[in-house]
């Protein structure tokens, strides 16, 4: 099914966060030291870092958005019977597919009008940069889409009808209402 596509993507993209990263801070201190060590440095450096950093940000976005590791809170939600998780959770869903809607519309249209300009120091098109919301709306619609097909099917498990996951820092012993810590 589609699932197992999407984890491996999702391994890709945590890959490629691993490189953004590495890519980031070997630029970042290669410059404060020729910055002041040498009084020179790479200009390239700090706009592409800026940008690598802009898209690593889209990117981590949509690996916590298929782990279900991003910011929610479930106080009122996990005190609901089974049927009140499953309308919360749809519902929540299908606000998330409509703001991804108008995400890609508004990246697009910021894409489209970037198309011609460059950047300052790369001189490459400011597409890229734009086309980071892009990027991200059309794969965080997929994600979504494919959570609420598993859940209108029936294949979601009721311990997964909370839309985020516990905190580390919780003290232990100390669960959610209807969760098992």
């Amino acid at each position: 099914m589609l699932a197992p596509l999407i984890d491996r993507l999702c391994r890709v993209l945590s890959a490629v966060m691993v490189l953004f990263l590495a890519l980031m801070v070997v630029m970042v201190f290669g410059n404060v030291v020729l910055r002041y060590g040498f009084n020179s440095g790479i200009t390239v450096s700090e706009e592409l870092s800026r940008w690598l950093f802009v898209w690593m940000t889209f990117l981590g976005a949509l690996v916590a958005l298929r782990s279900h590791h991003h910011l929610g809170t479930d106080t009122l939600v996990a005190r609901l019977p089974v049927r009140g998780r499953k309308i919360c959770l749809g519902f929540t869903h299908l606000l998330m597919l409509a703001l991804c809607g108008l995400m890609f519309s508004g990246s697009l249209q910021q894409t489209k009008i970037n198309m011609g300009s460059t950047s300052a120091v790369m001189e490459v098109s400011m597409a890229w940069f734009y086309g980071a919301g892009v990027f991200f709306s059309v794969f965080a619609f997929l994600f979504i889409l494919e959570d609420f097909w598993r859940l209108v099917s029936g294949r979601l498990r009721e311990n997964e009808l909370v839309g985020v996951v516990e905190s580390d820092d919780r003290p232990a012993g100390e669960a959610t209402a209807g969760r098992k810590a």
